[in-house]
């Protein structure tokens, strides 16, 4: 159910390229259609003999600009797995695609060719379609088709190299700013800033320039329906690039308090009890050792269960002595045992992996700690995330 719930939330998955799942958004679909008829067009203008032909080859042009967007993503996710950081999944969506990197580069020269790959990978694709041009007929549908994917795919590339985040240039220049300081968080606010000021660029900037004609279009006077799609088009982008910045930071300051997350520190201290103990009896015992957590053992001391403190709220308290902790308690599985030396990212990769409400807490020698609380290491999270970096 997990996985399928995932599936729903990432798309139509495609395959798992080098073991990593990749998926298309249901946005792609809409861009898809709107790539289609816009190239549609232009291709109309250049070869109208194709007639109504010319749009089935801008869709194929729209499905092999988005398998080029997959090539610039899987660079990222081959570096990313070079350098052993887990890559989650990655994304084709409505403008390009993500590749979504679980764990922060180590250094700063690896987290400059991390996002340089992508880039790259983009210019030598625009490159290769170059080369392919130089052999057919400019005029040709190959030729319009390679024409388009080598402008696409030298855009992708520019664009991606502006220089901030959440774009590739962003996190080079995070990861110069990163090595000159010595703090990762620093070359990231700097990197988020300049983010932030590009979205206000592009905002303004597109729709001056699309009218003025330096992109390559015809200016116009009026205010048509070009003037608003440019107008939508940017305020897309820089809503995007804004967002992408705002959420860099917030990444950041999470990685950057994580540390602080440790599961010794979190732990309740909790008492042993027997199935059949009544919970009035076992509540007695926990305030008398100053425990706030119950742990269901056998006569040899074995835990087998955790006893919810959700189920323990639920029960009225004169009925407490008639209950037993047995019916309370949550059978304990091997994803339930977590060690009391885990911290920052691999506490909370251990919690994800068996999502539960309570974990029981155990020294190497496998002698129990104490219970950790699911809602207890979220207050922790959040408290942390609030305090100023």
């Amino acid at each position: 159910p997990q996985r399928q719930q995932e599936q729903q939330r990432g798309g139509l998955l495609m395959g798992h390229p080098f073991g990593v799942p990749v998926y298309v958004a249901p946005s792609w679909f809409l861009v898809a259609i709107l790539i289609t008829w816009v190239f549609g067009g232009q291709i109309d203008r250049v070869l109208p003999e194709l007639g109504a032909a010319s749009y089935l080859v801008s869709l194929f042009f729209a499905v092999a600009f988005y398998a080029s967007v997959l090539v610039h993503e899987l660079a990222h996710t081959l570096a990313a797995l070079r350098f052993k950081l887990p890559v989650r999944r990655i994304q084709l969506q409505f403008f390009g695609g993500v590749s979504e990197i679980e764990k922060e580069a180590e250094t700063p020269g690896r987290e400059f060719v991390l996002a340089f790959v992508g880039p790259l990978l983009s210019l030598v694709l625009s490159g290769l379609f170059y080369l392919a041009l130089l052999a057919v007929d400019p005029s040709s549908v190959p030729g319009v088709l390679l024409a388009g994917l080598m402008i696409s795919n030298l855009i992708v590339a520019v664009f991606n190299l502006l220089p901030g985040l959440p774009l590739d240039g962003g996190r080079m220049l995070r990861a110069v700013v990163w090595a000159i300081s010595g703090k990762p968080m620093t070359g990231t606010v700097a990197a988020a800033w300049v983010g932030r000021a590009l979205a206000v660029v592009v905002l303004i900037g597109l729709p001056l320039l699309t009218q003025s004609g330096a992109l390559g279009s015809e200016a116009v006077d009026n205010v048509g329906m070009d003037t608003v799609l440019d107008a939508l088009l940017a305020a897309i982008l820089a809503a995007i690039i804004w967002t992408g910045a705002g959420n860099s930071l917030r990444m950041a300051r999470l990685r950057e308090h994580l540390p602080e997350l440790r599961a010794r520190n979190l732990t309740r201290r909790a008492v042993p009890v027997e199935t059949d103990t009544p919970l009035s009896e076992a509540l007695r015992r926990a305030n008398t050792a100053g425990a706030r957590a119950l742990v269901v053992v056998d006569p040899d001391g074995v835990p087998l269960s955790l006893v919810r403190e959700a189920a323990i709220v639920g029960v009225p308290e004169h009925r407490r002595p008639w209950v037993p902790v047995g019916t309370l308690a949550q059978d304990l599985t091997d994803g339930m045992h977590v060690s009391a030396e885990l911290a920052g990212e691999d506490l909370l990769d251990a919690l994800r992996a068996t999502p539960a409400t309570e974990y029981l807490v155990v020294e190497d020698t496998g002698e129990i700690y104490g219970v950790l609380s699911a809602a207890d290491v979220e207050r922790a999270f959040v408290k942390a995330m609030a305090r100023p970096s």
